[in-house]
């Protein structure tokens, strides 16, 4: 038995009678253009001159910022104790809009970390932040005392020079907040005796 054949003139009134008439009046047309249309694409911003930026403390003791003496931060690193276990929170001061994620690199001190941010409001400012626990080995970027570069997809390139601020704020989170004494620290890294 072979395919089943229909005249075309057979199907034609069907489809027809499928769209049906509906007694709608016809929909009125607009007019737009295309242009107007069309999502405008930001321009990316360029890479701040970081030269003469560091890193300070700030005066709760609960972060620290990444600017030059007196201007507004570029990058902060904010340690909640609240939690357990201590979150770092990494925010890159950057403009962002509502639903915006993104992967930020940082590189340094024989590391790559990519951390994942999104677009949050903070004081009326919309800036990039993720948050992780404070031992998650991603932070270990920040641990050592060499340059690193910090690099946000369209929010340009931070070249950060060496300190050990980052490391020590770092390790002092993950101890929650207990500052460890030099002896204490060397203990804990020797292996223990037989």
């Amino acid at each position: 038995m072979g395919a089943v054949k229909v005249a075309p003139l057979i199907l034609l009134p069907l489809l027809l009678a499928a769209c049906g008439d509906g007694g709608d009046a016809p929909v009125q047309g607009q007019r737009i253009s295309l242009e107007e249309a069309r999502g405008k694409v930001a321009e990316p911003l360029v890479s701040p001159d970081t030269e003469g930026a560091k890193w300070t403390v700030a005066a709760n003791g609960q972060s620290i910022d990444f600017a030059r003496p007196g201007a507004d931060p570029w990058m902060t690193l904010a340690c909640n104790l609240r939690e357990a276990p201590a979150t770092i929170s990494l925010v890159r001061h950057a403009e962002a809009r509502p639903g915006q994620k993104a992967l930020f690199p940082v590189i340094g001190n024989g590391t790559i970390s990519r951390f994942k941010v999104d677009a949050a409001l903070h004081n009326g400012e919309w800036r990039w932040e993720g948050a992780l626990p404070a031992s998650d080995p991603l932070l270990d970027v920040f641990t050592g005392p060499r340059e690193l570069e910090a690099t946000l997809p369209g929010g340009g390139t931070l070249l950060i020079e060496g300190s050990r601020i980052p490391g020590e704020f770092v390790n002092w989170c993950r101890a929650g907040g207990r500052v460890l004494r030099t002896e204490e620290a060397e203990a804990s890294s020797d292996p223990p005796a037989p």
